[in-house]
């Protein structure tokens, strides 16, 4: 299979890389297709890969285009993870709202938003463009924000593009440990877990028909053994009766958190610009040397990862620094689409998935599926676990959130779909009442001068509001 990676002079590509040349992995994929717009990137990455360790048989060939319909050509399989602006977008995507006296970060709050309005009309170019060079291939997609975006290319791929994150799996996977029940590879019998990307909560986690997750909440040490556990005041957790996931601590802290982001000498996207500002000319460079620069800068990269929200002088848990994350996901779904077994993962979907079109034709019309998070709109994109088969993601029936989880869910969705409608449409009112109507802003006037700043800062947004333009 050919498989794509749009975005491929990504930093965490070398991940998905050596995660293909080893393991169950090994042996899918006949060729790397790497598309930037880029092409220094594209070099420094390409350097990167030829110098990973391993023989000639852990080898998968590369081939690297800035020609986008040319990488689509007989693609099987595309791999998403662009960032129009470049980490300098980023940046200004966090220092808009900081200067603001707001949270500053890169998919939370403004800056989410700021992000998918100048993302999605790029990703739409792309799914049109499938539709037309690879119209069988599977969209799996790593674009943050990754809600919003699944949620825009719904109507062009339907069931063809799935959105992925690391971050409410490798919750369940910690949470499992700490409970003394891991979780078997490829299961999550007996876990509860309903949100949106980088908004959900882990409720249940079974095992043996017995409910875990109460003990390990009452449990201060055992809370202490894993990242999210640290995160939350233990009698917090205890009362919530859930488990958030690490993006909530933005809401829940959410004065902490804008203060140890304001303290801070330079942002998040601050700190990685001028890293790879630094290293992708060394990596082009690097020769044999270009894996080991890449390897210290990644984890260097991981150490920095929610400084916001640890203590002075606390470090992430080794596990946690080893990588692994998105390029397991990603690469178990695909495993799974392309018929060599199902597998259950977290992904972003459909709330209800569509009813089988040949089935939908009969005299008798089956019903909808029920939505798998109950209280949120059929059609809207939710992150819940997920059964993945070569038909796709079947989103598996969670429990109803209690208020006031549901009630954050609807306003954070009303503001996704909000934020949708404006690069699709563009629709200015519709961006302008996405930014008052988030949690984390709630305020017309910071509305307006966060659409404001986001203009100035990205002169290109102004053309999604003539009609025609792109």
């Amino acid at each position: 299979m050919r498989l794509l990676i749009a975005g491929g002079g990504g930093f965490r590509v070398p991940l998905i890389y050596r995660a293909l040349a080893s393991g169950r992995f090994a042996g899918m994929v006949s060729e790397l297709v790497l598309y930037d717009v880029d092409p220094a990137r594209l070099q420094a990455v390409t350097a990167v890969l030829h110098s990973m360790p391993g023989g000639p048989d852990a080898r998968v060939p590369v081939h690297a285009t800035t020609n986008l319909p040319q990488a689509l050509a007989d693609a099987g399989m595309v791999f998403a993870a662009i960032r129009p602006g470049g980490t300098s977008g980023r940046v200004a995507d966090e220092k808009v709202a900081q200067d603001l006296g707001l949270l500053g970060q890169e998919t939370t709050g403004a800056g989410g938003i700021s992000y998918a309005l100048r993302t999605i009309p790029h990703m739409l170019n792309l799914a049109q463009l499938m539709k037309q060079h690879c119209p069988d291939a599977w969209l799996v997609n790593f674009t943050n924000p990754a809600g919003m975006v699944t949620e825009a290319l719904l109507p062009v791929l339907g069931r063809k593009v799935i959105g992925i994150c690391d971050s409410a799996g490798g919750l369940v996977q910690r949470a499992a440990r700490a409970a003394g029940a891991p979780l078997p590879e490829g299961r999550l019998d007996g876990v509860g877990y309903y949100g949106l990307n980088h908004l959900g909560w882990l409720y249940r986690l079974a095992s043996n028909g017995q409910d875990l997750l109460p003990r390990l909440l009452a449990d201060p040490l055992a809370l202490a053994a894993f990242e999210e556990g640290r995160l939350f005041p233990q009698p917090f957790l205890a009362e919530l009766g859930a488990l958030p996931n690490e993006y909530l601590y933005y809401y829940y802290q959410r004065d902490a958190a804008r203060e140890a982001m304001r303290t801070m000498a330079r942002t998040r996207g601050e700190t990685i610009h001028s890293q790879q500002e630094e290293l992708y000319p060394r990596l082009a460079a690097g020769g044999a040397d270009a894996f080991r620069l890449w390897e210290e800068a990644r984890r260097s990269r991981e150490e920095g990862y929610l400084a916001e929200a640890r203590t002075q002088g606390a470090q992430r848990d080794e596990a946690d620094l080893a990588g692994g994350g998105y390029e397991r996901v990603a690469l178990a779904a695909m495993r799974a689409l392309s018929g060599t077994g199902d597998t259950q993962l977290i992904l972003n979907t459909r709330n209800s998935p569509v009813p089988d079109t040949a089935a939908a034709q009969t005299t008798a019309r089956p019903a909808a599926p029920e939505p798998a998070i109950p209280g949120l709109p059929a059609d809207a994109v939710v992150e819940v676990p997920c059964t993945v088969t070569a038909d796709g993601a079947l989103p598996l029936p969670q429990q109803a959130p209690p208020e006031p989880q549901l009630g954050l869910l609807r306003q954070v969705k009303e503001v996704e779909r909000l934020t949708v409608r404006a690069a699709v449409e563009g629709d200015r009112e519709a961006a302008l009442a996405a930014f008052a109507g988030h949690p984390l802003v709630d305020s017309e006037a910071l509305a307006q001068a966060l659409l404001d700043g986001y203009e100035r800062e990205f002169p290109a947004l102004r053309d999604l509001w003539r009609p025609g333009v792109l």
